[in-house]
């Protein structure tokens, strides 16, 4: 007669496996069933979906593994946060040991330095705060015009500042993108030292950048991902747009790199919400690969890790509400 299998609660399990790996003085742990791979950090998170296994040596050098996150907690992060990065001197001008708040802003505004504005700060916090939390992935869902670089600026700043993260992967889905964000970071950053570079004009020499800006196609192509980097060359990998540069095969690129996660997005969940569309209308696609973003960057909840809604951006007089022209041709 076969014995009653006891039934045992997956958390309860999880609990388990956790101490006895514990026991064995283990930091890390591999799940595997021989198709599906999980890697699993005892002291950060819950295990995450891995493609490839990680060498000893690359788990010992990764620093969003073992780097200390009180660093990144500890940091002060105020609206001259970038413009401190600008400028790096700043800290050290009379205008900022005079305390005025209003001199401040009015010499930024002269010499063309960004400040912060509110909302953009209190998503660099959230992010913060998600970390604090114990969480590895998170969601800015920002409209457009809102300063998504700006803001995703203030993030690898933090990260990097703090030792949490060594190096960036900037993943973009077209390439007209890649220029634009090595630009507009490459202002904000390199006077403090972060050195930006786009893979494909630096393939011999991208591992002296700080952050590497590529498209995901580039990436994809015969799987050459696989072969030129390890799974911790990225202590961070942000997904621009990520509702897209990580759908499909594409999203193989994202979960093969360990670390910290994060996805920008100008698209709300719910932009279709209550609306039918045929299975072959693209629209419909979108809206598919729009509600798996979320559970990507573990907000099955349907609340991202912060919002800042066009709604937000015309009440705050930073946006506009388009008009729509219903323009018919023969």
């Amino acid at each position: 007669m076969e014995a009653k299998k006891e039934s045992i609660h997956p958390l309860e399990a999880k609990e388990q496996a956790r101490k006895y790996a514990q026991s064995l003085r283990c930091k890390y742990v591999i799940l595997t069933n021989g198709s599906l791979n999980y890697f699993w950090n005892l002291e950060k998170g819950n295990p995450e979906m891995i493609t490839t296994f990680p060498t000893y040596e690359s788990l010992k050098q990764s620093r969003a593994l073992t780097s200390d996150i009180s660093n990144i907690l500890k940091l002060k992060i105020d609206k001259y946060f970038i413009a401190l990065s600008q400028d790096p001197s700043l800290e050290n001008s009379a205008i900022w040991k005079s305390g005025d708040d209003k001199l401040k802003e009015t010499y930024c505004f002269e010499n063309n330095l960004r400040v912060l504005r509110y909302y953009q700060l209190n998503a660099i916090k959230s992010v913060q705060t998600a970390i604090s939390d114990g969480k590895t992935r998170f969601l800015l869902e920002m409209a457009t015009g809102t300063g998504k670089t700006l803001t995703s600026a203030g993030i690898i700043k933090m990260f990097i500042r703090s030792e949490v993260a060594k190096r960036v992967l900037f993943l973009v889905d077209r390439i007209e993108l890649e220029n634009q964000a090595k630009k507009d970071l490459g202002r904000y950053l390199n006077k403090d030292g972060i050195r930006v570079e786009i893979y494909k004009e630096n393939k011999q020499d991208w591992n002296s950048a700080d952050v590497v800006i590529s498209t995901v196609q580039s990436f994809t192509l015969d799987n050459k991902y696989q072969d030129i980097f390890t799974p911790t060359d990225f202590d961070l990998v942000i997904s621009d747009e990520a509702h897209r540069s990580i759908g499909g095969n594409s999203r193989a690129v994202f979960e093969y790199f360990l670390g910290y996660k994060l996805g920008l997005t100008a698209t709300p969940k719910n932009y279709l919400k209550g609306v039918e569309f045929d299975e072959t209308d693209p629209r419909e696609l979108e809206r598919r690969m729009m509600l798996d973003t979320y559970h990507i960057f573990g907000c099955d909840s349907g609340n991202p890790t912060f919002s800042y809604t066009l709604n937000d951006g015309v009440k705050d007089g930073i946006l506009v509400s388009p008009t729509v022209v219903d323009a018919r041709t023969e």
